[in-house]
């Protein structure tokens, strides 16, 4: 944990923004066109591949999202994150300075950096649209998280343009060929297709296979794709939400499939922030990796709960006392 002063954080991240972004101030990346945000004010590669294994052509991939056509980019690769307190200003006697956990220096998206539990293995990438964090142990995400904006819940990038594809700079990403099929999964995105459609570089990004994860069809055509609906339900009311999204791995997760070892985890979460001047807040869901009965309200909690599940902090960029707030409660209805 680093200490900063919330005026020299903000007026540090508010720079860095304002020169990728050319003098607009946005919380996306450079390629969105975005309505300027609201930022709250405090008051007080080595590859695993696996060519034995070939996918199913039977397979059916996430079958909730259907996009439209495009082309493809390669994606691009971050610099080295990096890490640094600014001593000019210290507080005066009497006054707290709120407490940030370390983002990376040249990290583009502070809402979407996750703080993990010491000694996880993690490599950290800025894909078009969305961040994800991966753990060459399990080859997959430990997370995956975006902003969406209303103007991205449409567009004409197809996924069906696009094959599956390695990204030869993590270290454990999957062959495109590794068959989830073969072990009764299915290749679960993270982050959806559907909320990538806006743009043809961030519908190819989807597809790496970093961004896959073996879920079972009953959950990736069930809730998990309701919630995916319902998402950008949100993100069309609200103008633009927060999502972080990955496996949630028990101590008993031991199924590890292929001959690349690919773990399987027992459950899946996504939490979700909306930032708004007069009512912040942000709710969480946890799914177990099957057949889940009732609706997405039934698998509601705070963020503080999802956070003792995971062993995370999530959305610490925020200012402690927005944080707090947000995290403890969650109100579905609200919604």
């Amino acid at each position: 944990m680093i200490l900063f002063s919330k005026k020299n954080f903000i007026s540090s991240f508010l720079t860095l923004i304002l020169l990728c972004s050319g003098g607009a101030l946005t919380f996306n990346s450079c390629a969105k066109d975005a309505d300027e945000p609201y930022w709250p004010e405090d008051d007080n590669s080595t590859v695993v591949e696996d060519p034995s294994d070939k996918e199913d052509p039977n397979e059916s991939e996430d079958p909730g999202n259907v996009e439209e056509p495009g082309d493809s980019e390669e994606p691009q690769t971050p610099g080295e994150p990096g890490n640094e307190e600014d001593p000019g200003n210290s507080e005066e006697p009497g006054d707290e300075a709120d407490e940030y956990d370390p983002v990376p220096s040249n990290f583009r998206y502070p809402l979407s950096y996750v703080v993990l539990p010491e000694g996880t293995p993690e490599q950290l990438k800025e894909y078009t649209g969305f961040t994800l964090n991966f753990n060459k142990d399990n080859h997959t995400s430990n997370y995956v998280a975006w902003e969406l904006l209303s103007s991205e819940t449409t567009g004409s990038a197809n996924r069906n343009n696009y094959d599956y594809w390695v990204d030869k700079s993590l270290e454990g990403c999957l062959d495109k060929d590794f068959a989830y099929s073969t072990y009764g999964y299915e290749r679960g995105h993270m982050c959806p297709a559907a909320d990538q459609k806006w743009s043809e570089a961030a519908m190819y990004d989807s597809m790496v296979m970093a961004n896959m994860c073996p879920q079972l069809r009953s959950l990736n055509s069930g809730l998990w794709g309701s919630l995916e609906n319902t998402e950008r339900s949100w993100a069309k009311k609200y103008g633009a939400i927060w999502i972080i999204a990955g496996p949630l791995y028990a101590d008993s997760d031991d199924l590890y499939i292929g001959r690349a070892k690919a773990r399987v985890a027992s459950s899946y979460f996504k939490a979700f922030l909306y930032l708004d001047e007069k009512n912040p807040k942000a709710i969480a869901f946890v799914f177990q990796n099957g057949s889940n009965p009732g609706n997405i309200k039934d698998y509601a909690m705070s963020i503080d709960d999802l956070e003792i599940l995971t062993g995370y902090d999530f959305f610490s960029a925020l200012p402690d006392s927005i944080e707090n707030a947000v995290e403890a409660t969650f109100d579905f209805a609200s919604w």
